[in-house]
Parts: C-alpha cells; structure tokens; sequence
C-alpha cells in the first residue's frame, strides 16, 4: 500500500538516450554538476564484448545531450578490453573525476580514471589507477570533513570479498582498510556508502546469500565491524543508497530472491528508506514487470533537494527518475 501511495513522489520518468548509440547499456552512474546532471555507462554489443566503452551524457536545460563515448579499453599494443562499472564522483573543490574498470572480467580486471575540468564536456587522458587500486567498483565514494575520500570497492578473484580504500590528497594516492572480519563467510562486493550524522559510515551491498550484507565503521573508513547480513532480500544485484538531507537513509534495490537464471528476481526495483540503517520501509516501486531487468541502480540528491536514480532498463537504455523525498 505505502508503495503505491508513495507514487506520487515521482516527479519524472525518463530515457537519458531514446535512441541509444549502442546495442546495450549499462551500469549507470550519475553526479550533479554546476553546469548540470551528468550520466556515465557502459555500453556496446553486450558486456564482456572487447568493444564496449564509456558513454556519458550531460543535461543542460533540462534536456538530455547525445550521448558520446568518453573512454575506452584500447590498449597501448593496440588491443581491445571491455570496460566496465563507471562512477562519477566530485570532490569537493576538486576535478570531476570517472572511475572505470578496464579488462577481460571482473576478476582480472584493473582501475582507470579519467578527470574534468568543465563538468564532463572534455576529459583527461587515462590513467591507471596503482598496482591493486581498483577505485569504487560500482557506487559512489564519499567525502568526509575533514576532505578524506572513502571509495567502496570489492575483489570477485576467488570468493567474493568487500574494502575500501582512502585518499587524503583527492585522490592522488590511496590507502587500504584493514581486513573486514567475514563469521559468517558471506560473499559481498559492490559496497554502498551512508554517512550518518554521527560521523560514523555505514556501507551495504550485493552477496550471494540472496540478502544484503552491511558493515560500519567509526574511524572513518579505516577499520570496520564484522559483515552482517540484513533482512532485506536481493537477488544477487547491485544496489545502491544515498543519505538524504532530512537525516534518512534512501536505498534503491531488487527486494526478491534470485532464480535459477543470474537476471531472476530483477524484474522489480525499488526504493526504501530507513532511520537507522538497520530497519528498511520500502516505500515505492519503480519497475515491476517479470522476466525483465531493471537493475544496477545510482542515487544522488542534488542541491534542489530531488533525488535522481539512474538504473538499467533491459539491458537497452539507462532510465531517468526524479523523486520528490518528501512526499516518501
């Protein structure tokens, strides 16, 4: 009932790209510029694909740009690697930055970056990240007050594991956490990143054990409790949630189990919020249609106050949707 309800939240629903320069799309991200919104994904014939690149768009006047190709995985011997998983983040003073993933999959691949000084309109050359930095893998790092940047990022070689890793110089160099205790052997990646009004971080994310795990630390990043599992379901997919201005937490997600097939139980997203990080009202539903997918969600609130979520619509285009939180 509160999800149908809340449906007047909604303030638009849209397509970044009607005609999408590629065959797929995927894994989105978004970030909220001076000059606009700005949308990252990647895209080309379908993932793994050595041609798939980086495609971004930027909003201005409330209209979505062509879409254009900001990265790719061309290798210095001339060789192609598929990217993959990009995430905007911008620091606070500080160059938009689009971290990227470049190779074969997601356990050999390694970290990219490429850095804006005009809200997205013309990049940096690529760099790669340093020997066993691999950046966020999926979600948005945060900035703390005192200027550090905690990036949530996971390893997929062997079983599945989470870290997090810190700059203090916006991001000229990085630092690992100390190794998160793991009671339960619960195979996590992709974390999400809460900063409570506490000043303690919270991050919550994808296992295979068909819930979401979640771990906290209060030093900042540099050490973390135990993972745990939450009682919310997921289906073994990426999620992601932001801390909103009135002091809730807002996350975006599948809440099903998965099947027999890897894309089961994606054919819902939703969104919930929460108070404490522990206990979670879904309180909308964005997609509900079965053996579809709808997935790999990005969230922000912009300085308006409205929040933007980004996601995957069947494989084929990123969608847009605005939400008005405080009619949640």
């Amino acid at each position: 009932m509160a999800a149908t309800a809340n449906a007047k939240a909604i303030v638009l629903s849209e397509f970044v790209s009607a005609s999408p320069p590629t065959m797929q799309s995927h894994a989105s991200t978004v970030v909220d510029t001076p000059s606009g919104l700005v949308v990252a994904w990647f895209g080309g014939r379908q993932e793994r694909d050595p041609g798939v690149g980086i495609w971004l768009a930027r909003q201005r006047g409330g209209h979505w740009a062509a879409p254009a190709e900001v990265a790719d995985g061309v290798q210095p011997d001339g060789s192609h690697q598929p990217c993959w998983n990009p995430v905007l983040f911008h620091p606070r003073g500080g160059l938009l930055m689009l971290f990227y993933k470049v190779g074969p999959d997601p356990a050999h691949w390694w970290g990219m970056l490429k850095t804006s000084h005009d809200d997205g309109m013309h990049w940096s050359a690529a760099q790669r990240l340093p020997r066993g930095v691999l950046g966020p893998i999926k979600d948005k790092p945060v900035q703390l007050a005192d200027g550090s940047i905690v990036s949530p990022s996971s390893t997929e070689l062997g079983r599945w594991r989470i870290h997090f890793e810190r700059s203090t110089d916006d991001g000229r160099t990085w630092t690992w956490s100390a190794p998160i205790a793991n009671p339960d052997a619960i195979e996590a990646i992709q974390p999400s990143l809460l900063a409570w009004s506490d000043g303690s971080l919270q991050a919550i994310g994808r296992t295979r054990q068909n819930r979401l795990f979640t771990t906290r630390s209060g030093d900042g990043g540099r050490t973390w409790s135990a993972l745990k599992l939450l009682s919310l379901p997921n289906p073994n997919s990426g999620i992601d949630a932001v801390m909103l201005a009135d002091h809730r937490a807002l996350l975006v997600y599948n809440p099903t189990r998965s099947g027999k097939d890897w894309w089961d139980g994606r054919g819902t997203l939703a969104v919930a919020v929460s108070r404490d990080g522990e206990h979670w009202t879904k309180v909308l539903t964005l997609e509900d249609t079965p053996a579809a997918e709808f997935s790999y969600p990005a969230v922000i609130q912009s300085r308006d106050g409205r929040v933007h979520i980004v996601y995957t619509w069947k494989r084929l285009r990123i969608k847009h949707v605005v939400i008005d939180p405080a009619k949640l």
